[in-house]
């Protein structure tokens, strides 16, 4: 039997101001659900930046109340990656409207999180073209290839990987920490070999990226 290829695809999460008090707990939801953080970034975006972010939706009559609840306060911006992340992502988020959520889909992370159309906790890109330009917004410098597959991806983690995953594994046993989930995906973004690190930043002027 031929088994069917899996495509990891990424995309972006944010959690919105409103709910960025709650990041430990749905980060931890974000890594159950099956997606990897491949980059995370806390921030606090200015006015303009935050109008540049939802350019798409500029005119409409909500705007303005959109991009005044995105930099209301701290948000945090995850590159995050797996089969089919782009649907998976919206799927785990519920309707954008929270007050339909809470009705139609109670257990989506809108539902639990969320207030109202705008006050929704979450953002996830809506298509490929959308993450694509989302991501290189938020991680100017990150560039999104396709991930390896069947022989090229098990050569690729026995080399890259699973000597990093395994010392992390290790300390984990030796620390033994309350919330170890959280603990050891913490551990790998400090100990990244190729030097990606979380940091928090004020962004004021609008990345760059080529279009």
């Amino acid at each position: 039997m031929i088994k069917p290829r899996i495509y990891v695809e990424s995309t972006l999460a944010i959690i919105k101001p409103d709910a960025s008090d709650k990041e430990i707990e749905i980060t931890e939801i974000i890594l159950h659900s099956g997606f990897s953080i491949v980059q995370r970034r806390k921030l606090h975006l200015s006015p303009e930046v935050a109008s540049e972010f939802y350019v798409e939706h500029s005119g409409k009559m909500f705007f303005p109340s959109l991009t005044a609840h995105l930099c209301s306060g701290p948000l945090v911006a995850m590159m995050i990656a797996r089969d089919s992340a782009i649907q998976q992502w919206n799927n785990l988020l519920g309707p954008s409207d929270s007050e339909k959520a809470k009705v139609t889909q109670p257990k989506s992370l809108r539902a639990i999180y969320g207030t109202d159309k705008i006050q929704n906790a979450f953002h996830g890109s809506a298509c490929f073209n959308t993450a694509e330009r989302e991501i290189n917004f938020m991680f100017p410098n990150v560039t999104i290839e396709p991930f390896p597959a069947g022989q090229a991806a098990e050569d690729y983690l026995s080399k890259y990987v699973n000597p990093t995953l395994l010392r992390g594994l290790t300390e984990l046993c030796k620390q033994k920490p309350a919330e170890p989930i959280i603990w050891l995906a913490q551990w790998l973004l400090d100990h990244n070999p190729n030097g990606h690190r979380v940091w928090e930043s004020e962004l004021t002027q609008p990345p760059q990226w080529p279009f």
